[in-house]
């Protein structure tokens, strides 16, 4: 029973419920990228290429599959060109949500005398005990 309760122990940690989340929505968002590509950009790219069946080009004394080859390359460098194109976006997004407010005015001035910083009203510095003039 105890490799059970280990088991159990490293299954519900956070880490791993996370990773497996992580590997769910990453599939998904896989399939959305690859359904972007193949309904969207490959239509385009379809009109712009020949559409002599350049896909089917083989070398014939070794029946190599470069047209094959050069679909699969040109399909890699669109989905990672829009899969590039959506993380910038949603991490432009995020910058902009996360922007902090800018930060208040200082409430505080220096002590003439020490130095220190005191409340811009004080009529007296709390360190030297110097009388100072309200701001």
């Amino acid at each position: 029973m105890a490799l059970w309760k280990e088991f159990k122990e490293f299954a519900l940690k956070g880490n791993v419920i996370d990773l497996a989340v992580a590997v769910v929505i990453g599939a998904l968002f896989g399939d959305v990228v690859k359904a972007a590509v193949d309904d969207i950009v490959m239509p385009i790219v379809g009109a712009v290429t020949p559409q002599t069946g350049w896909e089917a080009w083989t070398v014939t004394p070794l029946n190599f599959k470069v047209g094959h080859i050069l679909s699969v390359l040109i399909k890699l460098v669109i989905i990672a060109f829009v899969l590039f194109l959506i993380v910038k976006g949603i991490k432009t997004a995020m910058a902009k949500m996360e922007a902090a407010p800018p930060p208040p005015p200082p409430n505080t001035r220096e002590c003439p005398m020490c130095l220190e910083p005191i409340a811009k009203a004080a009529k007296r510095c709390k360190f030297c005990c110097a009388d100072v003039t309200p701001a």
